[in-house]
């Protein structure tokens, strides 16, 4: 009896880190592709897209890349997904190219890559179960977005460095999440996980961004 659940236990484990080393993989390689659209939308100078076709291309392509997530055709969604987002950096990063702030783009990858490094680091070093996180970001989901729409009628900088601050502390969490999500069976696609750590990456690059390049201006 030993022998067999040591077995069953064992062919999970596997199946975990299959999952890891996937989603890890994947990840580097949407960042990658990301990262060049960004470069081309900045080089050329590509008109942004606006706030409704972003919101409708973001929601658009995370609901398709999830739906073909079980397919290979999940794969081609996901880079789909990034690339855009990539190709919605573009015109963020000119400003601050423009404005001579090209160290605070350097600042804020640094940060992204700090703490997406610390957050992983913790969970796959103490395989602390971090379910218990689910609540308070659900919570945390509706606090941004009610502060979002605020600041849509109410434009107050104070309010957007606010969101800002927030936005790294719940993406910081959802990375903690969705690692001990992995470590712990509760996720088995690495495409589902791949694309909810790379959209934690972003907005936390997004948010220093905005603190980094308001803390550095004249």
């Amino acid at each position: 009896m030993d022998k067999i659940i040591s077995s069953s236990q064992q062919q999970s484990l596997i199946g975990t880190h299959k999952v890891l080393r996937n989603t890890y993989f994947l990840l580097g390689l949407t960042l990658a592709f990301s990262a060049v659209t960004a470069t081309l939308s900045t080089v050329y100078a590509l008109p942004s897209p606006g706030l409704i076709l972003m919101l409708v291309g973001f929601y658009g392509l995370m609901f398709l890349t999830y739906r073909l997530a079980n397919s290979p055709a999940g794969i081609a969604a996901a880079f789909a997904f990034t690339g855009f987002l990539g190709y919605c950096l573009g015109p963020i990063l000119s400003s601050f190219l423009s404005a001579g702030m090209g160290d605070v783009i350097a600042m804020a990858l640094g940060g992204t890559a700090l703490v997406f490094f610390c957050c992983s680091a913790y969970v796959l070093t103490t395989r602390r179960d971090m379910s218990f996180l689910g609540g308070m970001m659900m919570a945390g989901f509706v606090v941004l977005l009610v502060a979002v729409v605020a600041n849509l009628f109410l434009q107050l900088p104070a309010l957007h460095l606010a969101i800002s601050a927030l936005f790294i502390l719940f993406s910081a969490g959802a990375i903690l999440w969705e690692t001990s999500n992995i470590i712990h069976g509760g996720e088995t696609n690495y495409i589902r996980a791949t694309v909810g750590l790379y959209v934690s990456l972003y907005n936390i690059f997004v948010s220093l961004l905005s603190l980094l390049g308001f803390a550095n201006r004249d």
